[in-house]
């Protein structure tokens, strides 16, 4: 999983639509750094990922019932709704996603009611370009990539880090590792064995047809309601037509413009590139699955084939197959009574009776000749089994390919649309920031469409299920009775998975309090050693003469401690990832998004982590404020900054200090005087320099 951005719309400190935050997930320059004063949005922005992606918030997010902005609620008017929304993207397994959750308040004379079924919608996009909405939940989706329950590991709050040490806390600690490690999809299995028949017993008692009695007024209602999504689908047609139409006579502008015709041209040519690459995927994956669908079953031959070799080697050895002589040709010779030496062979003499041995040992001529067929198709099945294999890696060297190409051109042709906005001539930023403009608004236009068909699939499947509920009835009977002689064979399997799950759970406990064991000492300066108990508790011990005692450890030391476990479990689990030893859904790009980690530390703690903490994540997003950030943190993560954003708070308190971060010899304001009476953040991107 590797993030690639967020956009926030009326979320908490953020009022309004804020400008899409770009994450940095270059190998190199792998951080991205955001820095804010406290109450500028920092906290917001690290649950703003976790509320969209698994609708859950740190401990610090006070008030998390009140999403929505305060300053949009009061501009709105009475009896009108203000939505709020969050939009995290993400790349993960050569696959794009783009999560959306919103919520909405309606403002009343006297009160502001938030209404809290939240909507989360997901869509799915391939390097060609195309995006789709999931058959699947969203919630499952996520999930496979990343489970919920895991969440804590990856988003997580640096000042508070030091509570997975905490008494109360391990209990819950240890169960989310024993799933991240696999341990927890074994305890389930075999869980869910034992239990799978009074589970399928109880959902068939409570499934009845009692619906089906309104099944024609369900229809009307949602015939209708899929009418009115596809008036409005029709509408977003005509609206992505004209966002094209005005983006074609911008793009032809620039051209003119002399300044820009250069860039613009280079920008069409590898524009047209990616669209080759894009075609070459697309045809690729095209024939993949043509070759699976069609030749896929060859592979599952070879020991079919194997034993039917064996089988006619033994029927040769047995002599009941007998290549070029047929027991119908010897039963003419004995029924004529003549050899084909000229030999008589009546009944009873010793010819005869030799006749009859060869007539009972010889193949009968179909079988023979169907035997031999065989064996020349088997032959044919075994060379058809290379050429498939073949074939998928040729196919499948063409998507590696494209897809690196595709993902090269667009870094090249955001690095020039990066030249266009910051062009000091204006007229050139300005039309690129159109551009851009467009292009979010035509993106939203498409992630509606997708939305819309959810919902037309959704009313859609309404509508069959209440026509086939009686159906289904008797089909449940049947599921029933399957499930049940399924549990009869699962008796042995329940022991063999008690044997797997204890070796499994041993050997990645070992490993990774190893792991975690290394981290610890590179950062801190005592001689303490971090331990992992059986029932996956972490603490810290010392040893005293080879005795050891647990310590009782500092908030700082507890804060490495807890810095060196999540280390440990991301550098585990990728390695595990990658040799397939894991039982749960398998990746080796992990991000961290961390809020205030350097809280409690000294000087030289804050240095090692500031050197260790790129180097655990494949992604890492960092939110600091000026103080966190001086001196060694700045210094030891310098060189693997991808992106850098600055919090601005605009406070409505006049009598506030003003505040401002310097990179660069460019100050970016930290705190403003509010232009209104609000108090809000706006995000600003510090410029990439290198770039200039």
């Amino acid at each position: 999983m590797k993030l690639t951005a967020i956009r926030l719309c009326n979320f908490r400190q953020f009022y309004g639509e804020t400008p899409e935050v770009r994450l940095a997930n270059d190998n190199d320059r792998n951080t991205t750094i955001i820095h804010g004063n406290n109450g500028a949005g920092k906290t917001t922005l690290l649950n703003a990922f976790t509320w969209v992606l698994y609708e859950k918030f740190t401990a610090a997010f006070a008030e998390s019932q009140q999403l929505v902005n305060k300053r949009a609620i009061a501009e709105a008017e009475i009896g009108t709704a203000v939505d709020t929304w969050v939009e995290v993207a993400w790349e993960h397994d050569g696959k794009r996603y783009r999560a959306k959750r919103m919520c909405r308040a309606y403002k009343q004379p006297d009160t502001v009611n938030i209404v809290n079924n939240e909507l989360l919608y997901l869509y799915i996009g391939d390097a060609d370009g195309k995006w789709l909405h999931p058959q699947q939940p969203p919630d499952e989706i996520i999930g496979r990539i990343l489970p919920a329950s895991l969440h804590q590991y990856f988003f997580f709050d640096g000042e508070r880090i030091e509570q997975i040490v905490r008494q109360d806390k391990r209990l819950e600690i240890a169960e989310a590792t024993k799933i991240l490690l696999g341990v927890e999809v074994l305890n389930r299995a075999i869980k869910h064995l034992g239990e799978a028949k009074k589970t399928l017993e109880t959902e068939l008692a409570q499934i009845g047809d009692t619906a089906t009695k309104d099944l024609l007024k369900s229809q009307q209602q949602c015939q209708q309601e899929i009418d009115n999504i596809e008036s409005r689908q029709a509408e977003i047609e005509r609206e992505i037509a004209n966002f094209k139409e005005i983006e074609r006579e911008i793009n032809n502008y620039l051209l003119e413009l002399t300044a820009a015709t250069a860039i613009q041209q280079q920008r069409q040519e590898l524009e047209s590139n990616k669209a080759i690459h894009q075609t070459q995927l697309r045809q690729a994956q095209s024939a993949i699955k043509q070759l699976i669908s069609t030749q896929a079953y060859t592979v599952l031959l070879p020991n079919l084939t194997l034993k039917f070799q064996h089988l006619v080697a033994e029927l040769r050895d047995r002599g009941e197959l007998n290549q070029g002589i047929s027991r119908e040709f010897i039963a003419r010779l004995i029924q004529h009574q003549n050899c084909l030496c000229g030999a008589e062979l009546r009944p009873n003499t010793p010819a005869y009776i030799q006749m009859q041995t060869w007539l009972s040992r010889a193949s009968i001529a179909v079988i023979e000749e169907t035997t031999m067929r065989l064996i020349t198709q088997v032959e044919d099945f075994q060379a058809q089994g290379d050429e498939f294999w073949q074939a998928i890696d040729l196919q499948q060297q063409i998507v590696t390919t494209a897809r690196s190409e595709i993902s090269q051109l667009e870094i090249q042709i955001d690095r020039l649309e990066t030249q266009l906005r910051q062009d000091t001539n204006l007229e050139i930023s300005n039309l690129q920031k159109r551009l851009d403009d467009i292009e979010i608004k035509v993106r939203d236009l498409i992630l509606t469409q997708g939305q819309n068909k959810q919902q037309i699939f959704h009313l859609e499947g309404q509508v069959r299920s209440l026509a086939k509920q009686i159906t289904k009835q008797q089909a449940n009977q049947d599921r029933q009775s399957l499930a049940q002689r399924r549990l009869q064979a699962t008796r042995s399997a329940i022991e063999e998975l008690i044997v797997m799950r204890d070796r499994q759970e041993q050997q990645f406990r070992v490993e990774l309090e190893r792991q975690v064991q290394r981290i610890f000492q590179t950062i801190s300066v005592t001689p303490y050693l971090p331990k992992i108990t059986e029932k996956y508790e972490l603490m810290l011990v010392e040893n005293t003469r080879g005795v050891e005692t647990i310590v009782a450890a500092s908030t700082g030391e507890n804060q490495i401690l807890s810095l060196s476990f999540i280390g440990g479990i991301i550098e585990r689990v990728r390695e595990w990832s990658e040799q397939k030893l894991l039982t749960v859904p398998q990746s080796n790009t992990f991000p961290i998004v961390m809020d205030s980690p350097f809280g409690s530390l000294d000087r030289i703690s804050r240095r090692q982590i500031a050197q260790i903490l790129p180097q655990l994540a494949s992604q890492l997003i960092v939110l600091v404020t000026k103080t966190q950030w001086r001196d060694e943190v700045e210094t030891e993560m310098q060189s693997k900054i991808g992106k850098q954003y600055v919090l601005t708070y605009y406070t409505s308190k006049l009598d506030s200090p003003e505040d401002y971060l310097e990179i660069d010899r460019h100050r970016y304001p930290l705190i403003q005087h509010s232009p209104n009476d609000f108090d809000y953040t706006e995000i600003v991107e510090i410029e990439d320099k290198r770039q200039n």
